[in-house]
């Protein structure tokens, strides 16, 4: 049973069981409520502030097509939150569907403007070994809005199940219609849990508001992944918990850079 305390809501080991099960039959699982909205307006504030310090960076923003943009989020006040990045709930499922270690390796914020349109459909990963084989949740995407997703302002679209198809298979049952390209609608606070493996794309923002949304990557300790990094600075890092040091693969750094070269730039498979 879900209960609310303080405006978050509470999750019971039958209510994460029942999103793990979600994750592992269609490759998505929408959790409602995870975060406050004080949370949220603090991220909002300090993400408004670093996106127009990076706009005037050369290449401190990785293009995503038209009007569509991906920034790595630095590992400082309010994004270095424990909270967030190891939050309860989002462990809790993550737990039930990684049967080994895993590491968090990604942090950053994928945002389309008006004038953005459908991205080409695609995987944000290849397969472990070739579409014969299913692959297992090797890698996670969790994502959370910092504003209300809607019809209108380039909601997520993802066709459920395609994450245990061959590709080619999942792309002619999309196209025929027999699984259809589902948009996902979120509330502030609300978070996504979703196989990179499914197939999906972004959709046009045909607000004049930008439509924020954080993605924050888990994989499976043995899995390399050279397109993302986290760096964080020593002082911080030395702060945490034992437990928290093993599951971020993160450069360690006497201080942050003040600037940030976007390296994620291809993306689609």
């Amino acid at each position: 049973m879900v209960q609310s305390i303080g405006g978050i809501a509470k999750y019971s080991a039958t209510d994460l069981d029942r999103f793990a099960q979600e994750l592992n039959k269609d490759g998505i699982c929408v959790i409602p409520g995870v975060f406050e909205q004080k949370l949220i307006d603090e991220w909002t504030q300090a993400f408004e502030k670093l996106f127009h310090e990076r706009q005037n960076q050369p290449g401190g923003l990785a293009p995503r097509e038209i009007s569509r943009y991906y920034l790595t989020l630095p590992w400082i006040y309010p994004f270095a939150n424990e909270l967030v990045f190891a939050n309860p709930v989002i462990m809790g499922v993550l737990e039930r569907v990684f049967f080994q270690e895993y590491v968090m390796v990604q942090m950053g914020v994928d945002v389309p403007f008006q004038g953005s349109d459908y991205q080409e459909i695609h995987r944000d990963f290849r397969p472990l070994f070739s579409d014969r084989i299913v692959t297992p949740l090797y890698a996670l995407a969790v994502n959370f809005p910092l504003v209300e997703v809607t019809a209108e302002n380039g909601p997520f679209q993802m066709a459920r199940g395609t994450h245990v198809l061959p590709r080619e298979e999942g792309l002619k049952k999309v196209a025929s219609g027999e699984i259809p390209m589902e948009s996902f609608y979120m509330q502030a606070g609300d978070v996504m849990v979703r196989s990179p493996l499914a197939l999906h794309r972004g959709s046009p923002n045909r607000t004049n508001q930008p439509r924020p949304m954080v993605v924050m990557g888990y994989a499976m300790h043995w899995l390399h992944t050279p397109k993302v990094e986290l760096t964080l600075q020593q002082d911080y890092y030395e702060s945490l918990p034992v437990e928290m040091r093993q599951m971020l693969r993160c450069q360690v750094v006497e201080q942050l850079p003040k600037e940030k070269l976007e390296t994620y730039v291809n993306f689609k498979y």
